[in-house]
């Protein structure tokens, strides 16, 4: 049997958030978080509330804290022993249980135009590029726009009003170094804001909490450097 500890909290009642325990046999039940809380969901507590549908570390809803790290449900396996604590998302606003709500985090990703704007005339009615500029976009492209490191980030926790945070900021340049974009000039001109983009400190949570691997740090110097080396 294993013991996990699930943060509940429901906004429209004047109950307190509180961590209810709930027991799985790990013998009847899949090799993953995600496995438990579905598990959970149908034979224990109905009411329990989260995000899923992949279940293959696609489509980033099932993003939470699982046993102090900002991950996906889906991919972290279940370990024996000790009993495991799920939270949402840290520093966002909470929906229910654990669904944060991601209306600011959509916004800024709108903010950032996260589609190609070329001045190139298509060949073939595509935009071409080379290989060797195709291979650019790696490591930026897989994003799946989970959260997982922009709720990483101390600098985002406090100012995410203001701050784009590190996955909006990878996906801006993942714009930015497209070799179709007709309009980086612009995008790093709108960059170049206190609070956009330099609030961010090389503390490179977000790197270290990528469930997808990635490097969201990098891509955010990449972007100090272009505008510095546009000025």
């Amino acid at each position: 049997m294993k013991e996990f500890k699930v943060y509940r909290y429901n906004p429209d009642t004047n109950e307190k958030p509180k961590l209810v325990s709930y027991n799985v046999d790990l013998d009847d039940c899949g090799p993953m978080v995600l496995d438990a809380l579905i598990k959970i969901k149908n034979e224990s507590d109905p009411s329990l509330t989260f995000r899923r549908s992949c279940r293959e570390g696609i489509c980033g809803s099932c993003a939470m804290n699982v046993d102090g790290r900002n991950t996906l449900a889906c991919l972290s396996r279940i370990e024996p022993g000790k009993p495991s604590k799920l939270y949402p998302l840290p520093h966002m606003e909470v929906v229910k249980d654990l669904v944060p709500d991601m209306s600011n985090f959509y916004k800024q990703y709108k903010s950032i135009r996260p589609w190609l704007v070329s001045d190139q005339v298509k060949t073939s009615g595509e935009y071409t590029q080379t290989i060797e500029d195709r291979k650019k976009l790696d490591g930026m492209y897989e994003c799946i726009l989970c959260a997982c490191c922009s709720t990483s980030c101390p600098s985002y926790w406090w100012n995410g009003d203001k701050y784009l945070g590190p996955a909006v900021l990878m996906q801006a340049y993942r714009w930015i170094a497209d070799s179709r974009s007709g309009d980086a000039a612009q995008r790093l001109k709108d960059l170049d804001d206190e609070f956009k983009l330099y609030r961010c400190h090389t503390i490179m949570n977000c790197t270290n909490t990528c469930p997808k691997g990635l490097n969201p740090g990098q891509a955010i110097q990449r972007i100090k450097k272009a505008i510095a080396d546009s000025k």
